[in-house]
């Protein structure tokens, strides 16, 4: 089959077992093989962990619900997850979940094609899906998402929010994931507020708290107020420093933005606000066309504002100008989701990027 670009709305309605709206493979109309009753699923972290507080956790929280709406057990038969410690580990856990006779195995994370493609070429008639890559094998369906469209909407929080007109960005590793949202995070603060200075840092690891943690202090200490992370596990020391300071100088913002689900529970006096990225309602809805005999091999769905795949969560309460915060979001929500406003994805496309 043709591969071909999907959008897919998003909703609530989801639960209920929406369709991605893409074709199914011919002959491909039974949501289970080899006589058995149940479908089952499973997936493979990256490096992070499973409770890495944000992508791998999204991606965990998307299966479990699949599971248990599913009237599936945890485990083989019914939906469970295998951890990496290491790079060495995707094929080998890939392979595991294939022979444990999973009907539909996620690779969760970029750092996965290679592994991906390689199992899927040697395993034919199992089915896979990888999140934040590509893989063009039609027993692969692809996930990918806008996430310079989330990152835009920090940006517009986070330049109305700051005081010191300086804010930061942590990244995890430079990928095209991530690099898209950092581009976002600046073309909103252009967008908002051009005179705020921007420091990024990239951590280089996704499972490195301590060293997040001595990025915010450095950050922080040199007048930012506050700091957005899209750097999974990593960003739990961001949360940390900005705890820890809040609570030796009350008085005085440090905010931090959260990623991929809403981090809020990180910390209630510093968390702004979170880029969201619903990787948990995309690995449920794929898992949910699946099982009903309509698996998008060879596809990519593409989630973005318009399909409901990303977007802000609520601004903290304490937020001085919360209001006119929300207000301004939803403005550029609008205008983004009806085309006016392409927001972009490259340091290329940012240089020419004219907000107006």
């Amino acid at each position: 089959m043709k591969k071909r670009k999907v959008g897919i709305a998003l909703s609530l309605v989801l639960a209920a077992g929406t369709l991605l709206g893409a074709c199914g493979k011919n002959g491909d109309n039974e949501g289970t093989k080899d006589g058995k009753d149940t479908f089952s699923v499973a997936m493979v972290t990256d490096i992070g962990g499973v409770d890495d507080k944000s992508f791998n956790q999204s991606s965990w929280e998307g299966l479990q619900n699949f599971g248990k709406e599913n009237g599936l057990q945890k485990g083989k038969g019914g939906y469970d997850y295998l951890q990496s410690k290491s790079d060495a580990d995707y094929t080998t856990n890939l392979n595991r979940l294939v022979r444990e006779g999973f009907d539909l195995v996620y690779a969760i994370g970029f750092l996965m094609p290679a592994a991906v493609e390689e199992i899927a070429k040697q395993q034919k008639d199992s089915k896979f899906a990888i999140v934040d890559a590509e893989v063009k094998q039609p027993n692969v369906a692809s996930i990918l998402f806008k996430e310079q469209e989330a990152g835009f909407l920090a940006g517009i929080a986070a330049a109305l929010t700051t005081k010191s007109n300086h804010v930061g960005f942590i990244g995890g590793m430079e990928t095209p994931v991530i690099e898209r949202f950092e581009t976002g995070f600046l073309a909103g603060i252009k967008a908002a507020k051009p005179e705020v200075k921007v420091d990024v840092q990239y951590a280089g690891a996704f499972d490195k708290a301590e060293v997040g943690q001595a990025i915010a202090s450095k950050m922080y200490s040199s007048g930012a107020d506050v700091i957005f992370h899209a750097a999974g596990a990593t960003g739990v020391g961001l949360f940390k420093e900005a705890n820890d300071r809040k609570t030796k100088d009350p008085g005085k913002d440090f905010w931090a933005i959260g990623v991929d689900r809403d981090q809020s529970d990180m910390g209630p006096d510093v968390v702004l606000t979170s880029a969201l990225k619903r990787v948990d309602i995309a690995v449920k809805d794929l898992a949910t066309q699946t099982k009903a005999g309509d698996f998008p091999g060879g596809e990519v769905a593409l989630y973005g504002l318009a399909e409901e795949g990303v977007g802000l969560a609520p601004i903290n309460p304490e937020a001085a100008n919360k209001d006119d915060i929300e207000a301004t979001v939803n403005e550029w929500v609008e205008k983004i989701k009806s085309g006016a406003v392409k927001v972009p994805e490259t340091s290329d496309e940012l240089g020419t990027f004219n907000p107006k």
